[in-house]
């Protein structure tokens, strides 16, 4: 059904990268962020292949917390700093005051062919449950429409309420299982990221599907990871 494997009858879908174009908007903020930080310790700025390899897909404290430790950066921890404050907490809420505000001036794109996805997996009868690390996601769902075709929600607060690991670790997709009443083998996850499609592996998913929105490496790596099938977008499995 919707090019998935028969047993499957719910859907895992990641937000950013996957059904919306957020994943630029985050690209965009931690780059301004890190930038900032980089530069005072004289160190060459943020790049792609950084936000691939070490805050894509992640919740936002690990995203700091992995990237410092790549530089050798030895920053405090800090405990719900200010956007000020040069700390693992300082910048991370800083990166999130970054993206609400990149949001709120510039808004947020849908995929078209993840919206034909998600109205065909609904008119199918297949459950539809958003997995992300954003403690952003139902803004972002709200602000786009997309909120109508979601039943179930487990973002970046569901990860800090509850106390679950954060990708490349499957809490979170198997918290999202669990909301929609089945086991792993009975549900796909839809990842950009290779912290995800990872994630889905070791859940032992009934299906991992990778979106490619960048390059044949990424394609590559997505495949590396533990997705199943690689795709370029959402609608080619119409």
């Amino acid at each position: 059904m919707l090019g998935l494997p028969d047993p499957i009858s719910v859907c895992l879908f990641d937000l950013d990268g996957v059904l919306t174009d957020t994943a630029a908007v985050h690209r965009a903020a931690w780059k301004h962020v890190f930038d900032e930080v980089l530069a005072k310790h004289d160190q060459k700025p943020f790049s792609t292949d950084d936000y691939n390899d070490y805050v894509d897909g992640k919740p936002r404290l690990d995203g700091v917390r992995d990237f410092l430790k790549s530089r050798d950066l030895d920053l405090p921890e800090g405990d719900d700093d200010a956007s000020d404050v040069e700390t693992v907490h300082g910048i991370a809420t800083r990166k999130n005051d970054e993206v609400q505000r990149r949001i709120a001036r510039d808004g947020v794109e849908v995929y078209p062919g993840s919206r034909r996805y998600l109205e065909a997996a609904a008119a199918a009868g297949l459950r539809r449950v958003v997995v992300s690390s954003s403690a952003n996601t139902e803004q972002v769902l709200r602000v786009t429409g997309l909120e109508k075709f979601i039943e179930h929600r487990v973002d970046g607060r569901t990860i800090d309420e509850q106390g679950l690991a954060g990708k490349p670790a499957p809490d979170s997709f198997l918290e999202g299982a669990r909301l929609a009443g089945v086991e792993p083998a009975a549900a796909v996850v839809f990842e950009d990221a290779t912290s995800g499609v990872e994630a889905g592996a070791r859940g032992h998913f009934g299906y991992v599907v990778g979106i490619n929105r960048l390059d044949q490496g990424h394609a590559r790596d997505l495949a590396k990871h533990g997705a199943d099938v690689v795709i370029d977008d959402l609608g080619d499995l119409l």
